[in-house]
């Protein structure tokens, strides 16, 4: 079975870790997302990864030559401009000769979701997309779905009063999809799957859902980046070709490999990317630190400051909430 993965975005939300790669290609904890998102659908049966490309397609060429990526055969997309959720869908699924049923996901939701739930529903009810539902506990900050007793998609409703909510399940970024479900989106067209594509299928009584209770991140901003290099990494992990001081403290923290950590210093619920070096004293707090960047002796980084790659921060500098370079 063929999934596109869409890896096209610029990663805004990420900058400015992500000036010079797609977030897909900035590391989690010991391999790139990408080998997580990837790993996972080899682990359930997929056998090839259609990789939806846009922003710095070079990066995954370079990466994956051999084009396999975590055991599962690559193809690579490209798309000629940008063209959304569906646009990118479709023209990747296309371009890849996909004409079965196949598995869509964005690159950057990290998940133990079981698809063979997912296309257990999907196959018995003949349906042309089947998607992926978890529970969230403030619906009125995401579009949420509303589904009959057999899974059927009745509406979606955007953002709605916290009192009112008539669902807390909001998609997580998986589906499954039949071509068919493709048909309304032309050639090169620009489409979003959630608002033209979706509403059609539901008014067609096409679309289903699968509600799921389990582990999901969308990694695409500081905090839940922070949040899955914590979650797989079971609260902290250092590199053993990293270099922390003896009198140094690093707690609930990512040390990635090359990175040093000075004397007297202190390192947080934070990921250091690999090369990044803190000084003597410094502290940094619920941080990331980019590739080869230096915090200098005696700086303070805290609430989800972010620091880019080979950026240096002076000594005794004192960052909150900060992105260094800032992003235009």
């Amino acid at each position: 079975m063929d999934a596109v993965v869409l890896v096209g975005g610029f990663g805004t939300r990420l900058r400015p870790l992500t000036l010079t790669r797609p977030k897909q290609m900035l590391p989690v904890v010991d391999r790139p997302m990408i080998e997580h998102v990837v790993g996972r659908l080899g682990e359930q049966g997929i056998t090839r990864a259609v990789l939806s490309l846009g922003y710095r397609p070079d990066a995954f060429e370079t990466a994956y030559p051999q084009r396999r990526c975590a055991g599962v055969e690559l193809f690579y997309a490209v798309e000629p401009e940008p063209l959304d959720t569906a646009g990118a869908i479709a023209f990747a699924a296309r371009m890849a000769g996909v004409q079965e049923t196949f598995i869509a996901v964005n690159g950057d939701v990290i998940n133990r979701f079981p698809l063979d739930d997912l296309l257990a529903l999907h196959r018995g009810a003949e349906a042309r997309a089947t998607i992926a539902l978890a529970p969230v506990p403030d619906p009125s900050r995401f579009g949420v779905v509303v589904c009959d007793h057999d899974g059927r998609v009745q509406e979606f409703v955007e953002k709605p009063p916290a009192d009112e909510a008539p669902s807390n399940q909001i998609s997580v970024g998986i589906y499954a999809l039949e071509p068919s479900a493709l048909d309304s989106v032309a050639e090169g067209a620009r489409a979003s799957i959630e608002r033209e594509v979706f509403p059609t299928l539901v008014e067609g009584g096409g679309m289903y859902a699968v509600a799921w209770d389990g582990f999901w991140v969308d990694a695409g901003t500081p905090e839940t980046y922070l949040e899955v290099q914590q979650a797989l990494s079971d609260g902290g992990w250092t590199h053993p070709l990293a270099e922390v001081a003896s009198d140094a403290t690093v707690e609930g923290s990512i040390v990635m490999e090359g990175s040093v950590v000075g004397s007297g210093a202190s390192v947080t619920d934070s990921a250091l990317l690999p090369g990044a070096r803190v000084g003597r004293e410094a502290v940094v707090e619920r941080s990331i630190v980019g590739y080869g960047a230096e915090i200098g002796a005696g700086a303070c980084l805290r609430d989800l400051s972010v620091v880019g790659d080979n950026t240096v921060i002076p000594p005794a500098a004192d960052l909150s909430g900060e992105r260094v370079p800032r992003p235009d």
